[in-house]
């Protein structure tokens, strides 16, 4: 039920067609904008010349709208593009009003003429107010009008009226004022010159709209951009480095592996890693075969918590420490143990759950240990269960533990399964069997297999193009005659 509070909200996103309506709103009307325009005599007329400024802005922010809603549909913020000074505004103005305790104007635009004849000069109220001049003050001269300007934009106000007064050039462009109260203002000028009949220039009028919350607004979106793109370039190279230590270290053979390769009970061992389906992360899963110097073989799976670098580093680890003493010849169950201690005293503080087995081809006995995870699958005559697991909590959970060790003895034929978690989530879908369930369900096809890649290749068609959350790993070895 959705919280009282927005019980006169809908509680989904807008629809996918009213960006677009926006757009179509936002074009229409600047069409009709630009038809007024297009209709407004300016000449000599000063009422007429405001309005046509007036115009001309309007249609300059349905433009600047609609480029807003187009990066709205786009999904991305694109870069907005600043020219003149207002790119490199200065920090007082970054700050913003806010952060001054200084109320912004409420008014935006206001008008001003210089009458190069008679030196008179005409400010509208609204100029005052933008820029923070006492009306007894007086307005501005044309030639003093500089002053009211950062110093490194000053040049660019001179070259605009020198090119408006002798060559008859419109102005538009954007600089910056330092107000009476020491604040500092964007504004926009747009600005034509007045001819007499000789055609030469007897005044010049201009339209001063305040954009400084428009380009704060755009400078905030352009951090933010440069934000996002930055953390995708980090998440990118992180993926990347993740990609290749779990390339480094988990086994690099592929299709079957017979271990060991003198014995008649050897076994025929495959395995596979599956990405999850939802989430390009790397995690900490990994698989391990390898022969033993007594004779003996090593089969293991296991899962560290996070995912990225941290967790393919601390999966790297452990992978390493487990090798070692898994040649020393120490046994699943101490073995465990001796994980629990390191991954506790590790500068990384994370959990882990894994399964260890010893392989004896000479009884096919299988020792094996736990620490908090699923135990393996065993699959004999067209039938499957999970072994009984032997006693064992999550590796860095709690200091001390202590795990056990089971062993079970195999048969020519069978198929052994370990897996970490992320393959067989359980569901909660009301008459849909869990993970679990549809990995033992495969136990005739597993018996009709004649190799340990057959099995797995059954396997991840079963769960590789599932809708998996998390990544997984799975291990499967049949035991030769």
């Amino acid at each position: 039920m959705p919280s009282h509070l927005f019980a006169d909200r809908p509680a989904q996103p807008p629809e996918p067609g009213s960006v677009d309506a926006l757009i179509s709103q936002t074009r229409r009307l600047r069409g009709e904008v630009d038809a007024v325009r297009r209709d407004t005599v300016a000449d000599d007329d000063a009422e007429g010349r405001w309005q046509r400024a007036l115009c001309d802005l309007a249609v300059h922010q349905l433009d600047d709208l609609g480029e807003h809603l187009g990066q709205l549909k786009e999904g991305l913020p694109a870069s907005p593009e600043l020219d003149g000074p207002a790119a490199d505004a200065a920090e007082d103005e970054a700050a913003g009003p806010e952060a001054t305790g200084f109320e912004a104007p409420q008014t935006r635009v206001g008008s001003a003429e210089w009458n190069l004849l008679t030196d008179e000069v005409d400010w509208s109220e609204e100029l005052f107010q933008i820029f923070g001049r006492p009306p007894e003050a007086g307005p501005l001269p044309l030639d003093e009008l500089g002053s009211a300007l950062f110093c490194e934009d000053q040049p660019l106000l001179t070259s605009m009226v020198t090119a408006c007064l002798v060559d008859g050039k419109p102005i538009d462009g954007e600089f910056r004022i330092v107000r009476a109260d020491g604040h500092v203002r964007t504004l926009h000028m747009r600005s034509e010159p007045v001819l007499d009949s000789d055609g030469c220039t007897a005044s010049m009028w201009a339209v001063f709209r305040d954009v400084s919350e428009l380009r704060r607004s755009q400078r905030a979106l352009r951090e933010s951009r440069d934000s996002l793109q930055r953390r995708r370039e980090i998440a990118q190279t992180e993926h990347r480095l993740a990609v290749e230590l779990q390339e480094a270290v988990l086994p690099p053979w592929r299709g079957s592996l017979r271990l060991p390769h003198h014995t008649d009970g050897a076994l025929d061992v495959a395995a596979h890693y599956l990405p999850s389906a939802k989430s390009a992360l790397i995690g900490g899963d990994w698989y391990d075969a390898l022969e033993l110097p007594d004779g003996r073989s090593l089969l293991t799976v296991g899962d560290l918590t996070g995912h990225g670098v941290t967790a393919t580093s601390g999966m790297a680890m452990m992978l390493g420490a487990l090798r070692g003493m898994a040649m020393a010849g120490i046994d699943p169950g101490p073995l465990m143990g001796w994980l629990n201690q390191l991954l506790e005293s590790s500068a990384q503080p994370a959990l882990g759950s894994a399964v260890c087995c010893r392989y004896d081809p000479a009884r096919r006995a299988l020792s094996w240990a736990q620490a908090g995870h699923p135990a393996p699958l065993l699959f004999r005559g067209g039938s499957g269960r999970a072994l009984r697991p032997p006693e064992g909590v999550l590796l860095g959970a709690t200091s001390g533990a202590a795990y056990g060790q089971a062993e079970e003895v195999l048969e020519p034929g069978d198929v052994l399964v370990l897996h970490t978690d992320g393959l067989t989530p359980r569901s909660i879908e009301f008459g849909r069997a869990d993970g679990a369930e549809r990995l033992l369900a495969l136990a005739p096809r597993f018996t009709a297999a004649r190799s340990a890649q057959d099995c797995l290749r059954t396997v991840v068609e079963e769960f590789g193009a599932g809708e998996r959350e998390d990544d997984a790993c799975v291990l499967v070895a049949r035991v030769g005659g």
